[in-house]
């Protein structure tokens, strides 16, 4: 990691939930800083330069900067921890990575070999196979943008990346590190996918050999040879050298994709279909190993860098920012902090991903943060809460492994559910939170750990029993409820019962009251939400109209298919031991509610 430069006169104490502790460097675009948060989790944030908060097109390029490290999967991201790219000060805060560049250790102790260069290289190629499956292309893949991290190889410096539209190219001028460039990029083709494998090949040749295939002297020499010249490939394993050399062939058309690549390295049989995740994991699994360094110099066929792959790719995304940690160069010619060189290498200490940012967090930290809806009885109600959400959370966090003491609740309104999320308010979020396809835009959802119904609560004896009953009577909906909505449709007409306040969490409670001292005929909502209400006055029910399915889900980042894959596990596991059935006749047995009791359909995690 840079050296960290203190802050100077103008820098903000602090963006978001990060307290800012020094700068990592400075570029064209803007500031990187060192922030670390309350649970002292510490991360890259990157800050648009205020010269260029009022410009469009900077804010745009902050934008798909941030929009192509959401898009790749966890598993081979450094993860984006927290944005804000509509304030006054925009900023992405993303997973700070500890660990030289590829080409920093190749100039140090020379050329991989053997099982280490083998290794290398299926991790890095199961790292482009998972960043091409979400539709990006890299455009600056180079001994430069690896980082050796304690966890495994990453992918850094986005800062030309590109998300490939539905031709499958991207038209472009020029850019990337001449050395690595594919020719079609010199010619100002269309460039897309191919030019990575054409630059993975370049850097396997470097990472054999110490030398670039194409020569590092003049720019037009080298952009010359890459045009018109074929590299030597001698020194090259000869089970690799194929490999490579088709990669390096001038004609992207001819060229194989990173998935044929990784297939090809594994042994597999060439396939039409696109790489599965069997196949991603067993790319990690062949990448991994020891994570020892030589001690002092040694011959060079038993020289080795060990290679750990983060989960099923382990590449740092560092999406916006290359993380300006390391290199000499960054795509947004950023500038790093001077560094000093340590007098002795330290070893890092074994660590093997769980291939879940989520999960690996919680076994480095003990800590996991849960987002609820407060003031619902039944379900997450009083300090500590309490109720059925709480129950269930605290299953879900003691079966993914947080110590007791660990869990922290973080209360959430109904409208900033997803960007708690997104401001790495909070790591998951389990309020009364229905998985829909505007949030799912945003966050991904777990579960659903409940089937939820949109439905009606009322006094016993009103005389209503469906629906249709509400015509002309005063029903009361809480303030941005879409409760109302399942009423229109069904052209029933009736009188909306007026709030003492708009938009506060006390909504549902003061429904609740007026419906028990008959100021309002009925409620609308989600069943599990009025039977709290209901289960504080035997003199409710709640009608079993079932006017929609709500299926409450657990949400998480985008990304994290591990840890997604985990909590289902963990939910289908309380409903075959009947816990939720023994939580749910707890806090709800005294309304008069049939509530769900049967497993319900699991969301796919992706």
């Amino acid at each position: 990691m840079s050296e960290i430069g203190p802050l100077r006169p103008g820098d903000p104490p602090r963006l978001g939930d990060y307290e800012l502790k020094g700068r990592l460097g400075e570029g064209g675009q803007g500031v990187v800083y060192l922030g670390e948060s309350e649970d002292g989790e510490r991360a890259a944030i990157k800050l648009l330069h205020v010269r260029f908060t009022g410009e469009a097109r900077s804010r745009s390029r902050f934008a798909r900067e941030l929009a192509a490290a959401r898009r790749v999967e966890a598993f081979c991201t450094a993860r984006v921890l927290a944005a804000d790219l509509d304030g006054e000060t925009p900023y992405i805060a993303s997973e700070l990575i500890d660990g030289p560049s590829l080409r920093r250790v190749v100039e140090r102790d020379g050329p991989l070999t053997g099982e280490a260069l083998d290794k290398l290289a299926i991790g890095t190629a199961t790292a482009l196979a998972a960043i091409h499956r979400a539709g990006i292309a890299h455009r600056d893949f180079k001994p430069d943008n690896v980082l050796l991290a304690a966890d495994g190889p990453r992918v850094v410096d986005f800062g030309i990346a590109k998300i490939i539209d539905e031709s499958g190219t991207i038209t472009t001028r020029a850019v990337g590190t001449p050395a690595y460039m594919a020719p079609e990029q010199i010619a100002g083709e269309d460039v897309g996918c191919p030019a990575d494998v054409f630059a993975w090949g370049s850097t396997m040749v470097f990472t054999a050999t110490g030398k670039a295939p194409f020569g590092m002297d003049t720019i037009v020499a080298t952009l010359n040879r890459v045009v018109n010249h074929e590299p030597d490939l001698s020194a090259l394993p000869e089970d690799m050298r194929p490999v490579v050399a088709a990669c390096l062939n001038k004609d992207q058309a001819r060229r194989p994709s990173a998935d044929e690549v990784l297939r090809r390295l594994l042994g597999h049989p060439p396939e039409e279909d696109e790489v599965s995740d069997e196949v991603l994991a067993e790319g990690v699994q062949a990448a991994t190993a020891d994570l020892t360094r030589p001690d002092g110099p040694a011959p060079a066929a038993r020289r080795r860098w060990p290679v750990v792959v983060s989960g099923a790719a382990a590449v740092g995304l560092a999406a916006a920012f290359a993380l300006v940690q390391l290199g000499p160069t960054f795509g947004d010619g950023v500038t790093p902090a001077p560094t000093r060189t340590p007098s002795a290498p330290a070893s890092p200490t074994p660590v093997v991903s769980t291939g879940s940012d989520l999960l690996d967090k919680i076994r480095k930290t003990g800590r996991l943060r849960i987002g609820y809806r407060k003031g619902l009885p039944g379900i997450a109600l009083g300090e500590p809460p309490e109720g059925f959400e709480i129950d269930v959370a605290e299953r879900i966090a003691k079966e993914l492994g947080v110590p007791g003491g660990g869990l922290k609740f973080v209360p959430v309104g109904h409208t900033e559910r997803e960007s708690a999320l997104e401001r790495n308010k909070v790591d998951l979020i389990i309020a009364t939170f229905s998985v829909n396809r505007a949030s799912a835009a945003r966050v991904s959802f777990a579960g659903p750990y409940y089937l939820a119904h949109r439905d009606i609560l009322v006094r016993a004896g009103a005389g209503i029993s469906e629906p249709e009953d509400l015509r002309g009577r005063k029903v009361c909906i809480p303030f941005g409820s879409p409760a109302a909505a399942a009423l229109r449709d069904r052209d029933i007409d009736f009188d909306a019962v007026a709030l003492d306040a708009a938009g506060n969490s006390f909504d549902s409670s003061q429904c609740a009251a007026k419906v028990a001292d008959g100021s309002a005929d009925a409620m609308l909502g989600d069943d599990l939400l009025i039977a709290g209400f209901g289960a504080r006055n035997r003199d409710l029910k709640i009608v079993g109209a079932k006017l929609t399915d709500e299926r409450y889900g657990v949400a998480l980042r985008q990304g994290d298919a591990v840890a997604c894959r985990k909590i289902n596990e963990i939910i289908a596991a309380m409903y075959r031991d009947k816990t939720i059935r023994q939580w749910l006749a707890r806090h709800f047995g005294a309304v008069d509610f049939r509530y769900e009791t049967k497993t319900p359909r699991q969301e796919r995690c992706r």
